[in-house]
């Protein structure tokens, strides 16, 4: 909200009474007390102003009486003074108390109100980043995943490529590891429907996840089914299901088999690499397919980093972290991943496997990512980092090449959904992560790729009839993506 009072005025301090008491590491409860003498300050700057620009009939611009004034416009001067108090009394505080919200403070605006006689009051509970000394980053002992690929690299990339864009036709014989079932999926608990899909098309791998559980050794159950067929197996719901009463227990999962699918792949000729890029060569699909395996290869060195970036520094951050605040971030952490993942080239079966991992262990890692943020984000205010436009840009810009949308619309998309707060505390880890890892000292192990994917994830859940899971495009915006798309490629 803007602050209406400028100038020598809005420099001036508060006097403010400040009381915070520690609920935990990140938790505060805090009352502030603002003196009827800045109240009163607040008030007259505001009628001043008024008075001076007011239009009231019968009277010239700035010529009405201050009474008539104050009586004329009593109730919006209270509002404006009521959120520039607050404002300014929250900033103030923060400073003073050396706080670091990571959420917005706890308290109903509308019930708080400036009182006419004595100073203003007001309380609210706050998540804020616990104190810690900034461990020592520097020289850390690191391992970097190293691997020049080869041709055969390419070809198996180009392979996993070909399959986003094969076509699934009926087979008649029973069913193998990597043939797709279309199936009837129900899971109960104790003969009672929990959810339902009517008409499912899964790979067969060795493991099938869901959002909130996962079923192992999928292959061998599903091994020589065919159309008619009905397996069963039971499964136990993760500690982060929807549902808490839940949580833990052990259900049913029904496969009834329509259908046997093998999946068909597509020539890889001038039309197919045209299709996926506008490549004109082969030997461009092939540069650009390289490109992107060297950029995953980054990824995993960044990650790998932090991972033990993390474990070194993490060693004493056993904050205790609030329930409500696991759950509140839990999302954010997903949509940071997302982010991370897009730019860096992975399909979006790769994301969604990805996903499910989290959505299960949601606490552990949201904790995890919780406490590497914090120590990242402290060496980064210390070492005076900040985020600036090109970062954005190029961020962006990394997404949309692997999207096939305009940087436009993924800015767009970011910015409507609230992430752009997401996407800086990405740019600013990022920068972070390379500091430390410039000042690392490196041993080089060999980067194992995925020769062949080892599990199958749904986006669904077991428990919850009507999770909707990552929101889907609509019609008319992959139609307009598309076009983009085409239009970029020009």
């Amino acid at each position: 909200m803007a602050n209406e009072f400028e100038g020598e005025e809005q420099a001036q301090k508060l006097n403010l009474n400040v009381d915070v008491e520690v609920k935990s590491s990140c938790e505060r409860h805090v009352k502030i007390e603002v003196s009827r003498e800045d109240v009163d300050r607040y008030f007259d700057q505001e009628y001043q102003t008024l008075t001076e620009n007011a239009s009231i009939p019968g009277f010239r611009p700035g010529k009405a009486p201050r009474k008539l004034v104050e009586k004329r416009f009593r109730s919006d001067v209270q509002n404006r003074v009521k959120s520039a108090l607050l404002q300014d009394s929250l900033i103030q505080a923060n400073e003073a108390e050396g706080m670091t919200p990571i959420s917005e403070p706890d308290f109903d605006v509308e019930a708080v109100t400036v009182p006419e006689e004595g100073p203003f009051i007001f309380e609210y509970d706050v998540e804020v980043r616990p104190t810690f000394d900034i461990p020592n980053w520097k020289g850390l002992k690191l391992e970097r995943p190293v691997r020049t690929f080869t041709d055969a690299d390419v070809d198996a990339a180009i392979k996993r490529i070909q399959a986003n864009y094969g076509r699934l036709e009926d087979k008649t014989s029973p069913a193998e590891t990597g043939d797709y079932i279309v199936t009837k999926l129900v899971f109960e608990l104790d003969g009672k429907e929990l959810s339902k899909a009517d008409a499912e098309t899964i790979r067969i791998r060795p493991t099938l996840t869901f959002h909130d559980c996962a079923i192992d050794n999928f292959d061998k159950l599903m091994a020589g089914v065919k159309p008619g067929d009905v397996r069963k197996t039971k499964l136990v719901l993760s500690e982060e299901a929807v549902d808490e009463k839940l949580r833990g227990k052990e259900i049913d999962a029904t496969f009834e088999i329509s259908a046997v699918k093998e999946l068909i792949l597509p020539k890889v000729d001038s039309d197919f690499i045209y299709s996926v890029g506008a490549f004109e060569s082969m030997g461009d699909f092939r540069d650009a397919v390289q490109e992107t395996l060297q950029r995953q290869l980054e990824h995993e060195q960044q990650q790998r980093a932090r991972r033990q970036i993390a474990a070194q520094l993490t060693v004493d951050a056993n904050w205790e972290l609030p329930p409500k605040l696991l759950e509140n971030q839990a999302e954010r952490e997903m949509q940071r991943t997302i982010y991370e993942l897009q730019r860096s080239g992975f399909s979006a079966d790769q994301i969604l496997r990805q996903l499910n991992f989290l959505r299960r262990n949601s606490k552990e890692t949201t904790a995890q990512a919780l406490k590497e943020h914090f120590i990242l984000e402290a060496i980064a205010e210390s070492e005076d980092i900040k985020d600036e436009q090109e970062d954005y840009d190029h961020e962006i810009a990394l997404m949309a090449a692997q999207t096939n949308e305009s940087p436009r619309r993924i800015l767009s998309r970011i910015e409507k959904s609230g992430n752009m707060d997401v996407l800086r505390n990405q740019i600013i880890e990022h920068k972070v992560i390379k500091m430390i890892m410039d000042a690392a000292d490196f041993v080089e192990v060999p980067y194992e790729m995925e020769e062949l994917a080892t599990e199958e994830a749904l986006d669904r859940a077991a428990s919850v009839a009507d999770d909707s899971g990552i929101p889907e495009v609509t019609e008319e915006e992959a139609k307009e993506s598309a076009r983009e798309a085409a239009q970029g490629n020009k």
